[in-house]
């Protein structure tokens, strides 16, 4: 019976809903990312030189940029000062590597004025992981013993995932908006190359949306398996 509650019921449905849901996200960005890394940039600026370009127009002389390996892979670290970009954004060229450049200065910038939302991301982020790690084997453990108090707090762990996955959305749009404002405000980009890193930051904005929506998926069906057996139990 636990086996079948936990995978095979009714709910699982929601998890495929999810599923698609960031797969076409996923998709949608790295498609994106793709057509416009083939459009160069009208000034020949690489993703470092954009970066270094903007951090100096903000007054930002504190932030480190380095190199990081993979394909989107690029971040801001608070703590640490360091601003990384990906291989296929450093020594770039293209409208999104400058898009995608831009918006994590956005992220340094957000840190200079003390936006709150990214400081409330930041202090989350142990509560996020300690919930993502901890809450399955909680639920998973208190449907398996009986003891619903116990998969209860794992969903209230959960719950702490979504929360830090709903603080992360402004962060990530106002970044974005920054991203833009600055890349039309420099001169940076113009025309139709702005209106392709806009395009690529809105694909890439939309990963977190469909990340949110997924969890609050997966956090409804939890509640659901937790409560079916609470109640075949009683």
């Amino acid at each position: 019976m636990f086996y079948h509650s936990l995978f095979y019921d009714s709910t699982y449905i929601l998890v495929i809903i999810g599923a698609i849901i960031s797969a076409i996200a996923s998709w949608n960005v790295n498609s994106t990312f793709k057509k416009y890394s083939k459009v160069r940039n009208s000034r020949n600026i690489t993703g470092r030189q954009a970066a270094e370009m903007i951090l100096q127009s903000a007054g930002i002389y504190d932030v480190t940029i380095e190199r990081i390996s993979g394909n989107l892979t690029d971040h801001y670290s608070p703590n640490e000062k360091v601003l990384r970009l990906s291989d296929s954004v450093y020594n770039a060229t293209s409208v999104a590597a400058l898009g995608v450049a831009a918006h994590e200065c956005g992220h340094a910038i957000q840190h200079q004025v003390d936006y709150g939302p990214l400081t409330l991301r930041s202090i989350s982020v142990p509560v996020a992981r300690f919930g993502s790690w901890l809450s399955w084997p909680l639920i998973l453990l208190g449907i398996i013993l009986g003891r619903m108090p116990l998969a209860e707090l794992g969903i209230i762990l959960f719950i702490g995932v979504v929360l830090f996955q709903l603080i992360t959305l402004p962060v990530e749009f106002d970044a974005s908006k920054r991203a833009i404002k600055i890349l039309d405000g420099n001169g940076i980009l113009g025309g139709e190359e702005l209106t392709g890193a806009k395009k690529v930051l809105s694909a890439a904005a939309m990963t977190y949306v469909a990340a949110l929506f997924t969890s609050i998926l997966q956090l409804l069906r939890l509640v659901l398996i937790v409560q079916g057996n609470g109640r075949r139990r009683s």
